[in-house]
Order: C-alpha cells, then structure tokens, then sequence
C-alpha cells in the first residue's frame, strides 16, 4: 500500500512559491466582437458558453483582478476593441496602457472580416510593447475555432502562426486555437498563467515528490476559483494530452451546478476498475488531484497525505505573504 507522509517529505525552501505579493499587468486586445470578453466571462466569471451570448461590447478598459497561490495577483485590462478606443490605445494613452506589461493577449476571431485591419492593430501593439514593455510574453489566440470544419483547422491555424510569428519579430509569440465550446480555451489560459508563475519547475519537483509517496500515476494542481491547471507531476505516460482542461470544464460545470443547487463543491472521489481519482480543496487558493491505477492503495492513505501536504504549503503561503512586501505596477 502507499506510504503515508506526516510531512518530512516535503522541504518548503524559500522559492517554491511567488516571492513577494506580485501583480502582474496581463492585455487582452483585439477587434471588436473577437470574443475577449466572453472568454474573460468563462474563466474568470462563471459564465457557461451559451449565456456569453448576452454579454454587451467592452466600453473603454475594464479591469479585474484575478489572485493566484497566494501571492500573485493578475491585473487584467479587457481592452475594447471599437475604433475609438483603439486610436486612444495606440496615440494619447499609448504609454498608460502598455507600460510596465507582463503578456500580450491577442485575440484573433475566424468570423472577422477586416483580418488586414486586424493584423495592423496587432502589429501597432507589438511595436507599442516594444517601446514600453519589451521583456513582455506575447500570446495569440486563434478564436472561434468551432467555425471550421474539425480538418480543416491544422491547416489555417499553421497558416496563421507562421504569419504572426513573422510580424511578431523581434519578440516571441505563442499561438493557441480556442473555442468557448471546447477544452481549448482551459488549454491557452492554463498555459498562459503557468508562464506567469516564478519558480514553477520547483513547485511540479515539490508535486513530484507527493506523486512519489503517494505512488500516484499524476498529481494536479488547479487554481480554485478558475480551475485553470496550475502545475502538474505525471510518474505514468497517458495518452490523452487534453485531459487536464477536459477536467477542468468538467469540475468547473459541476461547481456552477452545485452552486445552482445552493450547495458548495468541496471535494470528489471517482472510482472505477482501472483507476481512482481524488479531487479535494488544497491550499486556500487551490484544489489538487490524486490519480491513482494501483487498487491496493487505500483511498484513506492518500486523504491523508493530502491532509499532510496542504498543512505544509498553508504555512509557507502564510509565512510568505506576512514577510513579503507589496508589489506594485
């Protein structure tokens, strides 16, 4: 059976997590109607997909603030995409908006018709960036992707990378394609906050280790309130490459419907023949999970190094934030 842990296993060294409360300046631009607002929505919201429908156009900038392990807060700008706005963007508040910036999002919507207007806005924010944010990460989200045909989508979105990623230089982009009906929008947002976290191959060595007291096949950290994969640690190969924002949809789904049903998601058990799988509340700003295929491990043993692990990690967040000075923008 697995071992269980009272706690030596884990060395809570000073960078496992962020250092210092951190915020962290995130854009989301594009033309009106791309979809940013709706993604927004659905991540950081609650929305579902169908009721996105009833959202109106973003007037001007609005800001939200989305707190992650603790310490590190994401300073989101929903930047509207009307004309107006965007001359005022990129002329007299060039400087307030793209100074100090952490990512670039840039939505790309597949029903836009001005694409050439489009790629002109992008690239006057690229050279924006450049002047004011030069170190910042740049992601592209190639949007709507529900709209094609399912073979035809490798084909345009290779397409559209390799055109962005020409236009982009000298800074790096990343391109993901999304839907609001699928696990790719979990997929790009995922990867986007884990490129914002510090130290992060210390925490998944730290979830590594667990997996190994465990004897886990895989331990997943999710943030609470988005559900959005923080960090991971595999001990077994799995075939399905999306499972983690498969997952995510799912958990995130059932907590809005818990939450219908006025009652509150705290934690699941999924047992079948060939695995079992537990999800629970970890720290105050994360849930984790447990897979295990082995059936000789009890559900009770792993439980318990989880109730082991979240008591380590609840005070190195608490020691943490008491010491650390407030970042600021």
């Amino acid at each position: 059976s697995a071992r269980v842990s009272s706690g030596p296993w884990l060395s809570l060294s000073s960078d496992l997590f962020v250092a210092g409360k951190m915020k962290k300046k995130v854009l989301l631009m594009g033309l009106s109607g791309s979809g940013k607002t709706s993604m927004r929505s659905i991540i950081f919201a609650n929305y579902i997909a169908r009721d996105t429908m009833r959202l109106g156009a973003t007037i001007d900038v609005e800001h939200s603030h989305v707190r992650f392990l603790g310490n590190l807060t994401l300073n989101l700008w929903d930047c509207g995409g009307q004309e107006a706005f965007v001359g005022n963007y990129l002329e007299s508040q060039r400087d307030h908006i793209f100074r100090n910036v952490e990512v670039l999002i840039y939505v790309f919507s597949l029903d836009n018709p001005e694409t050439k207007k489009d790629l002109h806005y992008y690239q006057a924010c690229i050279e924006a960036l450049l002047q004011n944010s030069r170190n910042a990460k740049v992601f592209c989200l190639i949007h709507k992707m529900d709209l094609l045909p399912e073979d035809q989508r490798d084909k345009l979105f290779a397409q559209k990378e390799a055109e962005l990623k020409q236009c982009s230089v000298p800074l790096d982009v990343t391109c993901y394609k999304t839907s609001i009906w699928d696990e790719t929008l979990y997929k790009a947002w995922s990867s986007i906050v884990y490129s914002l976290i510090p130290n992060i191959k210390t925490i998944e060595t730290h979830l590594t280790a667990f997996a190994g007291i465990c004897e886990a096949d895989e331990v997943v950290l999710f943030e609470r309130a988005t559900f959005l994969v923080i960090a991971h640690a595999t001990t077994r190969p799995h075939h399905d490459s999306h499972r983690f924002e498969k997952i995510s949809n799912i958990i995130k789904q059932f907590k809005l419907s818990c939450s219908k049903a006025q009652s509150q998601f705290q934690s699941m058990e999924v047992r079948n023949t060939h695995f079992a799988a537990f999800i629970d509340q970890f720290t105050a700003n994360t849930y984790i999970m447990v897979v295990t295929s082995d059936p000789t491990i009890q559900a009770a043993a792993t439980q318990i190094n989880i109730v082991a692990a979240r008591s380590h990690f609840e005070k190195f967040i608490a020691h943490q934030s008491a010491a650390s000075p407030t970042g600021v923008l």
